[in-house]
């Protein structure tokens, strides 16, 4: 048999990685996971397991599964399922099976494999895959320790105290706090079997045993509310440790829990460290190690003062070689302190921390004067760089970042805000010293060199690419440079907008999780990245916010405080709800927050809804193109569109998603009302803003209108109506370019061709002149702005690397240009409709997205009058196969006629479309001129 089916695991909430190896018949992949990447020390005591399939087959099903899961790997090599054996389960299902065993102790070891049978009569078994459970509350016996005073360092002084409260604490602190490094020695009697480490060192930690780094994370632990949730890590560490002494040591930087901005960010406290170390011996003995007062600490190493916007401050002069190894004098060190406890609760993390993802060269190095050099990375990116550098003991070499420079060729930093952006590095005087930052990230495309001794060139530097650990699950490319240089910037934005967290910049002294931001922009990106962890993480960081009665944040995690009481930024907690099920098939966060869902509309109907219309906004339609290239918002009340129709439009949005909700969380009781609630916002809606002499929404401006179009709120019969308003708008007052902001570009491109209009969606997609995303291009961006007329706007709001202004350009890249998304009724990608936009110049589309199924692929191209349609069908998937303009028209699938395909299960038409029910495989479709017409 040809068949070759490859079968991958992956416990839910854990990021893996494969190898393939290949027997008689079959081809497995074995699924490895790295240390920091969560199959160890879970939280979930009912993890959920996944497996995809790959065949070369066409038509490949999975009839039915078996799970087993063994306490040992002796056990499951017998098939012996002491924790679980599902039996065989009659299902196609391969996607967050829950698991359904026995109750899983703390610090339980789990494996698992999976054998399922397909259609095609194969049975197959899966390689082994693990997991491991975390440790409960009371099995934590380390103790939290750190140091609570403060050595803070002014360009002139130094000081040493201990801040009575925390507004002293605020007052005092100005940022400049120094790392703390800490140790304790720990002597192992016996030969070591296996070691875990449970740790959380807040706000960042690097752990050290023997000399050796943990893991490859950076900038550990993913950032969270720490009043509410703190993050812990699992590391296996067996291969670190040895018979006799050993060492371990970790560095604490500030993060996000000591306050790098005051007064407006929260301050949580102090750097401090939980550790604990459990080693079973080969005699299954067992020792623990913790953190406690017998720990020694310095705050004199070489890694100075550290700030996520100022910078790092490094002196290698300090270097203490060896302070993580047993030869090694601490006794200049101070005795740790038991410090309080954070007042969040100590769970397991369940994202995937974030790591160096990327290197890249730099383009050039240049003299700007005196000993100032420029670097050009030639991308607009985040993190930091590595420096190469050889000099004499105390030579200082200054790096500065910026994303932009001024005509003179210096660093453009007005729009940095208040954030320094530098970083220090002090030689120890030793042959060529290498250094990069541990505490802090930058984003830049240019570096600012001083002090440099010698003559830089590119191969002193390297650019370290940090974001979290996660696939790039997308590829796109067509005919069009414009789009496609659209789409790398769009790529390289979003990437260096993850760090644990969404944020809307990586440069000033801002880096916040706005949720306005990701409304619609998470459900594009969810086709580059397999962003699926990161964003259940930032929903309960959203709860995590919530207040008592229910209101929303702007900012999540909240180390702002803020509450606008608004409803379209808080929509997003509920949109990437329905993103996580609608793109994963995960309906657990929908589950999870669901109460939270609740009180939200309840806050809102208690507070903001008069006469059935939400009364309330603040942001209205952000950033929108003002009529002044100077201006970052417009003034002219004929671009503003209303606040109270965004508010009750994206409020009656929240109302028809939470019939859904209610349904999939079996919260049927709430469903009739939320339907009258809506019903009741809807007449209200069209009662207050449409105008039947004119029909349009509102002021009309296209965001009124078309959010009228896309919620569903506009009554058939003035639909087409209403559109012709947006057409008109955008042609004839905005010459065919862009008129909205981050609400309305939520819709914009789906609206035009929804309606009729792909050539305008086109037009605005490949325009270069301003406002568009090519203007952007055409000035030298990278990566996306935050202001359409950011190069020319106000410097306290010109971010070079946002993401807001995205809309629904990479939706409609994937779901309409290559014609890749779910069928309406599916979820998970388990049907998929196939259906390609043939627009304007484009010649041909060549995309791919890995979906948790599989992947699936869409290259078409037209050659003359002819339409050739290469795709990709994962199986255990079905698809609605979409050939445009082939009514009429010869169609054959690679040289044979459609009526001699097996895995062709039906064939209809649609206006100009043929459609093509298809089984999973790999297909090339011709359609051309019928030879008679010919």
């Amino acid at each position: 048999m040809k068949t070759r089916i490859l079968l991958c695991m992956a416990v839910s909430l854990m990021l893996t990685l494969f190898s393939c190896h290949k027997t008689e018949k079959v081809w497995v992949y074995d699924l490895k996971v790295e240390s920091l990447v969560n199959p160890l020390g879970l939280e979930q005591k009912q993890p959920r397991l996944s497996w995809k399939l790959h065949s070369e087959e066409r038509g490949v099903h999975q009839q039915a599964y078996r799970i087993i899961v063994s306490s040992s790997e002796e056990k499951l090599k017998e098939n012996v399922g002491d924790l679980w054996d599902s039996g065989r389960i009659p299902s196609s299902e391969t996607v967050l099976i829950p698991y359904e065993g026995a109750l899983l102790s703390d610090r339980q070891f789990c494996y698992w494999k999976v054998r399922i049978e397909t259609n095609l009569g194969e049975v197959v078994s899966s390689e082994r895959a693990f997991w491991s459970m975390g440790l409960e509350t009371s099995d934590w016996q380390a103790k939290w320790i750190g140091l609570e005073s403060i050595e803070a360092e002014g360009e002139d002084r130094k000081m040493n105290f201990v801040p009575e409260n925390e507004d002293e604490l605020r007052l005092k602190s100005e940022t400049r706090l120094r790392a703390r490094y800490l140790r304790k020695e720990i002597k192992l009697g016996k030969d070591v079997k296996s070691a875990m480490l449970y740790i959380s060192g807040l706000g960042l930690y690097e752990a050290y045993l023997n000399g050796h780094k943990i893991g490859d994370q950076v900038l550990a632990p993913t950032p969270t509310d720490y009043s509410k949730t703190v993050p812990y890590n699992t590391f296996d560490v067996t291969s670190y440790l040895n018979k006799g002494e050993n060492i371990i040591g970790v560095i604490l930087g500030n993060g996000r829990f000591f306050s790098m901005r005051i007064p407006w960010f929260r301050t949580f406290g102090l750097p401090q460290l939980l550790s604990q170390l459990e080693v079973t011996y080969k005699d299954d003995t067992k020792d623990t190690f913790v953190s406690d007062e017998s720990w020694k600490l310095t705050l004199d190493g070489p890694l100075g003062v550290n700030n996520e916007f100022d910078g790092e401050e490094y002196d290698a002069r300090k270097e203490m070689e060896g302070w993580s190894t047993n030869d090694f004098d601490d006794a200049a060190w101070y005795s740790v302190e038991l410090v309080n406890a954070p007042e969040g609760k100590l769970q397991a993390q369940e994202n995937p921390n974030i790591k160096v993802m990327e290197h890249i060269k730099p383009l050039s190095v240049h003299k700007l004067d005196d000993d100032k050099y420029i670097i050009d990375m030639g991308q607009n990116m985040v993190g930091w760089i590595t420096l190469k550098v050889r000099g004499k003991r105390g030579d200082k070499v200054t790096l500065r970042y910026a994303e932009l420079l001024k005509e003179d060729g210096h660093l453009y930093l007005d729009n940095l805000r208040g954030a320094k952006v530098t970083d220090t590095y002090i030689l120890k005087g030793d042959e060529e010293e290498t250094w990069e930052p541990k505490f802090v990230f930058h984003g830049f495309r240019y570096v600012e060199v001083s002090g440099f001794p010698g003559v830089p060139t590119v191969d002193h530097f390297e650019g370290r690419v940090v974001y979290d650990e996660m696939k790039t699950t997308g590829t796109f490319e067509t005919s069009n440079a414009i789009i496609n240089r659209i789409y790398q910037n769009a790529c390289w934005g979003i990437k260096g907008n993850y760090r644990g967290m969404p944020t809307d910049c990586p440069q000033r002294d801002e880096r916040m999780g706005w949720l306005g931001d990701r409304t619609t922009g998470a459900y594009g990106e969810s086709y580059i990245y397999d962003n699926q962890k990161l964003y259940a993480k930032w929903l309960k960081d959203i709860e995590d916010s919530q207040l008592a009665n229910g209101a929303l944040p702007d900012v999540a995690p909240n180390y702002w405080e803020m509450y606008t009481n608004d409803v379209t930024w808080p929509a997003a907690y509920f949109t990437v709800a329905d993103m996580l099920y609608k793109q994963y098939g995960d309906v657990r966060p929908i589950i999870r927050h669901y109460d939270s869902f609740k009180a939200f509309i309840q806050f809102i109907r208690d507070n903001y809804l008069k006469d059935d219309i939400v009364i309330h906004d603040t942001f209205g339609d952000w950033c929108m193109p003002p009529e002044s290239m100077e201006m970052i918002h417009s003034q002219d009340p004929s671009r503003k569109t209303s606040g109270e129709l965004l508010s009750t439009a994206y409020y009656y949005r929240l109302l028809v998603l939470m019939q859904k909700f209610a349904s999939l969380s079996g919260n049927d009781k709430d469903i009739a009302y939320y339907r009258e609630s809506g019903d009741r916002i809807l007449k209200a809606f069209n009662r207050k803003f449409y105008n039947a002499s004119t029909g349009y929404y509102s002021n009309n401006t296209v965001t009124a209108n078309l959010l009228a179009l896309m919620n569903g709120m506009a009554p058939d019969s003035v639909r087409q109506v209403v559109f012709e308003h947006v057409v008109d708008k955008t042609l004839n007052e905005f010459k065919g370019h862009v008129s909205t902001g981050l609400i309305g570009i939520q819709w914009l491109m789906r609206g035009l061709s929804d309606y009729g209009q792909p050539e305008l969606a086109y037009k605005i997609a490949t325009n270069k002149t301003y406002p568009s995303w090519g203007y952007m291009i055409e000035n030298d961006a990278t990566t996306i702005w935050e202001l359409w007329n950011g190069n020319t706007a106000d410097p306290a709001m010109n971010s070079a690397n946002h993401v807001m202004l995205l809309g629904d350009l990479i939706i409609w890249y994937y779901e309409y240009l290559a014609g890749i998304r779910n069928e309406a009724a599916s979820t998970g990608f388990k049907k998929i409709e196939m259906k390609p936009l043939l627009v304007g110049d484009l010649t041909y589309v060549n995309a791919s997205y890995q979906s948790i199924r599989g992947e699936i692929r869409s290259h078409w191209r037209r050659e003359g009058t002819t339409f050739i349609w290469d795709i990709a069908i994962p199986a255990n998937t079905t698809a609605s196969v979409y050939l445009p303009e082939a009514v009429g028209k010869e169609i054959k699938e690679g040289n044979k006629e459609l009526n001699d395909i097996k895995s062709i299960t039906g064939v209809r038409t649609d206006g100009n479309w043929v459609i093509i029910d298809l089984e999973s495989g790999e297909y090339s479709f011709t359609v051309k001129q019928n030879r008679m017409l010919n």
